[in-house]
């Protein structure tokens, strides 16, 4: 089915032209209608599959011509997503006179400011910066005819629900409000019965299991190990592009100064770094100046990184679903990919935890001619070992051969 039987007007129709749409994926088979008809709409969906299309092409055909007050506002919990949705709004509307702004912390206020005062169909924002700009006076909320709470789940983990509901309490009560989430919390249920009218929901690509393009795998070892793994991994391992995934900010900078003192191109994303730092992290990242992302979880979801060969957990990720979510990043649009999990003796409940949610196994893998010291985690499945031990190390077979160490790593 075209976009252009969708109800879409013409000029928004050159704009999904201009960026080489050619149909629509199924959330926007099944949203876009929806929004047109100005129903509300939960929308439980995972990275990659168009939710910013979806949600974009309706409302601002529904906004017709420009006008000075703000009409759209839409909630990401990022700045890297804010500013990413920003984009997606803009090329959309590039043949009408629509106009959009993006708000978020890190930089001055200066533009921002001037941007509000000139007036904006579309305000793109975090919750912080947002409520900033309430509070200074720039920002009114009270023409806001279509809100959109992007990440919901995310932004709940990040604790901005707080935030986000002080900021709905500004708009108005008639309204659209649509919400997009990869989970449905209890907490976020209880602000959808608060914020939506008998909303419609929508379910694409909800998964419990990685992709079948992505073959992942276990290296358990003794905590003492953790790094000098870690860089024997990078050092035996075929990789074009490898994000490795930290759980706090300040492992993400050890983690880098270590792989940097290694000689490898590396870049680091995490919210303590300022918004130039960040950009000038992912256009170095995905144009190729750095080979290795060395990241907390703000680069787990939603951000548009193409090609990433690699995804290594130096931490074992807290909650399954960010497990999917990281190593998501690698195997996309039906390419291979490949993931491995550092795992020391404290990870085993969270990697129980994953393995229940996936409804699989993760295989247990040893690197060769690597120098283990000994760990419990290498007695699991053996007659009389303790529950709650991760499984036996064991080779596994994936594409190429055994992930040992016998592979080079490709220099550009």
């Amino acid at each position: 089915m075209p976009f252009k039987s969708l109800g879409l007007s013409e000029r928004i129709l050159e704009g999904v032209r201009a960026m080489g749409y050619l149909e629509p994926t199924p959330i926007q088979l099944r949203a876009i209608p929806l929004i047109l008809a100005g129903r509300d709409v939960i929308g439980s969906a995972q990275t990659g599959t168009g939710k910013t299309a979806a949600f974009a092409l309706p409302i601002l055909c529904r906004l017709g011509r420009h006008e000075p007050r703000s009409r759209v506002l839409v909630l990401e919990p990022t700045r890297e997503l804010a500013a990413q949705v920003e984009t997606a709004f803009r090329d959309f509307a590039r043949f009408t006179d629509l106009t959009v702004a993006v708000f978020y912390g890190g930089v001055g206020y200066g533009l921002q400011t001037d941007a509000l005062h000139r007036g904006v169909d579309v305000i793109v924002a975090t919750p912080g910066r947002l409520l900033d700009h309430i509070g200074r006076g720039n920002c009114r909320l009270d023409a806001v005819r279509y809100l959109i709470l992007d990440e919901a789940d995310r932004m709940l983990d990040m604790g901005f629900l707080p935030d986000v509901r002080r900021i709905i309490e500004r708009c108005p009560r008639d309204r659209h409000t649509s919400l997009f989430s990869a989970t449905i919390p209890p907490q976020i249920e209880s602000l959808i019965h608060w914020a939506m009218r008998k909303p419609e929901t929508i379910e694409i690509g909800a998964r419990r299991s990685p992709a079948e393009t992505v073959k992942h795998v276990i290296y358990p070892v003794a905590e003492a190990q953790k790094t000098d793994l870690l860089l024997e991994l990078l050092r035996s391992v075929n990789y074009d592009s490898v994000i490795v995934f930290c759980r706090t900010k300040h492992r993400a900078d050890r983690v880098a100064h270590l792989l940097k003192r290694s000689r490898h191109a590396v870049t680091v994303l995490h919210s303590n770094r300022t918004q130039r730092e960040r950009e000038q992290a992912l256009r170095g990242f995905r144009d190729g100046r750095f080979e290795v992302l060395v990241a907390t979880d703000i680069a787990a979801r939603g951000l548009d990184i193409a090609d990433v060969s690699h995804v290594i957990n130096f931490d074992v990720p807290q909650h399954p679903e960010d497990y999917i979510h990281r190593i998501g990043r690698t195997g996309r649009a039906e390419a291979t990919g490949d993931a491995f999990t550092i795992m020391v003796a404290e990870d085993a409940t969270h990697v129980h935890a994953i393995e229940r949610f996936i409804s699989q196994k993760i295989p247990r893998v040893k690197l060769e001619k690597f120098h283990y010291q000994y760990t419990a985690l290498f007695e699991e499945d053996k007659p009389g070992a303790k529950p709650g031990y991760p499984g036996k190390v064991r080779g596994v077979r994936l594409s190429g051969g055994y992930y040992f160490g016998h592979m080079r790593r490709r220099r550009r």
